[in-house]
């Protein structure tokens, strides 16, 4: 911090040695500019009795959000007032502050989940003014044995691009000794439309959503329980879900984007603002936007349905269904078996096992034949490659064999049952005509042939062929005249009576 941190957050000398002019507030890139300024925020636990008091009476367990220290403190972290003389800043760094004073939210590290609360110190001043009061932190030792966390958050707004950009470094302390890094940069940018064509497409994207919708209500109407048996209902309503949702979110940014706006303007960007809760919503906002591009994705498939290729895939995963359910779930007690086996065997000897997650990922990647042999057999000698065979024998060799025996099978039945009408696929004859009508692709006279040769095929009657219908048509005027004459004979004996 004190040598390198400090330095960079300000706009320094250029390589000639000339000053940085009309460069207030950029960093030392000279590209990008702060919102605001830098904020240092430290996380403390309480400190416990040790349950084993010989060694060390006081002990301090790793962070959660029950053993928060939340109480605040005098200069060096003692009860007691001091005459001695410091800036506001030292003073503040040692006063607890809530999320809600602070504008933070809660954090996701790599090793815990923090709070939005806090000691703060904020990077605010001239440049000798933050390297003395840093030295002077460190005096104070503000980092000491009960800080978990140190988290540095700033926000950056990129001119020639028109990005935000907010960075956060975090520093976790854990109970068992060390310090672990980690940076999180999220650019964004809250101008959507940048031009009238993207606003086009957006209202006509929004009509077709609406269309959809009214369709989907239409269908709801008329099928009633059926509508939730049929795949093709769910996808739609994914689109139509994902689509609406994601305008609602665009609006929250949007006056996110307004409320930063109007505070950056009020203070020329001299004033602390937190990109960390927009950055929340744009994260969002992309979830959304990923799940529509996944369901429109599959909804491709549907006017495609009448490829012959599409239909066999379709009916081999219809009579695979069954089979694929219950191999799963056997498959799943298997694999969860050798993670448990990998995890207990090599989970302080191996990086990739420090985790079930962690070892689930690795045991994976020895199923794609994608792993480190000499690294198990450093583990172990004996019990890494012992391991590994077991898992190459039982999931490689015999698991994935009879996957895909279910699979072969399936496809089998699936090509035995299907019965093609047409030699000619319908999605190939349409897409041939699509190509005709944009003038893509021309008819060779050979296609011509065979189009006039079908028409007069489906033109021509052979007379045998409408013989059955000509015997019907007698016998119905048959027995209409027969039915006349006794309707007629009928009212002349009733006339004579």
């Amino acid at each position: 911090l004190e040598k390198s941190f400090v330095s960079n957050i300000r706009a320094q000398q250029w390589y000639n040695g000339d000053s940085p002019r009309n460069l207030s507030g950029f960093i030392n890139d000279k590209t990008n500019r702060l919102i605001g300024w830098p904020i240092m925020r430290q996380l403390r636990v309480k400190s416990n009795l040790c349950s084993y008091q010989k060694l060390r009476s006081i002990c301090i367990n790793d962070y959660s959000l029950l053993n928060e220290e939340k109480n605040s403190f005098g200069l060096a972290w003692t009860n007691e007032t001091t005459t001695e003389e410091s800036s506001s800043s030292i003073i503040e760094s040692f006063q607890y502050k809530s999320s809600e004073e602070l504008d933070t939210y809660v954090y996701i590290g790599d090793h815990g989940t923090y709070s939005g609360n806090g000691y703060v110190y904020e990077f605010r001043g001239r440049l000798i003014d933050l390297q003395s009061n840093l030295s002077k932190l460190h005096q104070l030792r503000w980092i000491d044995n009960q800080t978990r966390a140190v988290i540095i958050q700033f926000s950056l707004y990129n001119p020639n691009v028109e990005l935000f950009i907010a960075v956060t470094f975090i520093m976790e302390f854990l109970s068992t000794g060390g310090v672990y890094p980690s940076a999180r940069f999220e650019p964004m940018t809250f101008y959507t439309f940048t031009l009238q064509f993207q606003l086009i497409c957006m209202i006509f994207y929004m009509i077709l959503i609406i269309y959809f919708m009214w369709m989907e209500i239409q269908s709801l109407f008329s099928l009633k329980w059926s509508y939730f048996q049929q795949f093709w209902s769910y996808v739609e309503v994914g689109i139509i879900v994902c689509s609406w949702s994601s305008v609602g979110i665009y609006i929250w940014r949007y006056r996110e984007y307004q409320r930063i706006s109007s505070l950056f303007e009020q203070t020329n960007g001299y004033v602390y603002i937190n990109l960390q809760f927009a950055t929340y919503i744009n994260d969002i906002l992309t979830f959304f936007y990923g799940f529509i591009c996944f369901f429109g994705t599959i909804k491709l498939l549907r006017p495609c349905r009448f490829n012959q290729r599409l239909m066999l895939f379709s009916e081999t995963l219809k009579y695979a269904g069954k089979e694929l359910i219950s191999f799963s779930m056997m498959f799943s007690i298997i694999f969860l078996s050798f993670i448990c086996l990998f995890y207990f065997l090599f989970a302080s000897k191996i990086w990739d096992c420090s985790s079930l997650l962690q070892t689930a990922q690795m045991l994976f990647q020895m199923t794609l034949l994608k792993f480190d042999a000499a690294e198990l057999t450093g583990a172990a000698a004996f019990l890494g490659p012992f391991s590994f065979s077991l898992f190459i024998l039982l999931v490689i060799f015999i698991c994935l064999s009879m996957f895909l025996s279910i699979i072969n099978d399936s496809f089998r039945r699936a090509r035995d049952d299907m019965k093609i009408k047409n030699s000619e696929e319908i999605f190939s004859f349409m897409f041939n005509r699509f190509q005709r009508w944009t003038g893509w692709k021309k008819a060779s006279e050979e296609e011509i042939y065979q189009q006039r040769d079908a028409l007069k095929r489906y033109e021509y009657f052979d007379p045998s062929e409408r013989f059955p219908d000509r015997i019907d048509q007698l016998l119905e005027a048959i027995d209409r005249i027969y039915m006349n004459q006794k309707a007629e004979l009928t009212r002349v004996q009733e006339t004579n009576i």
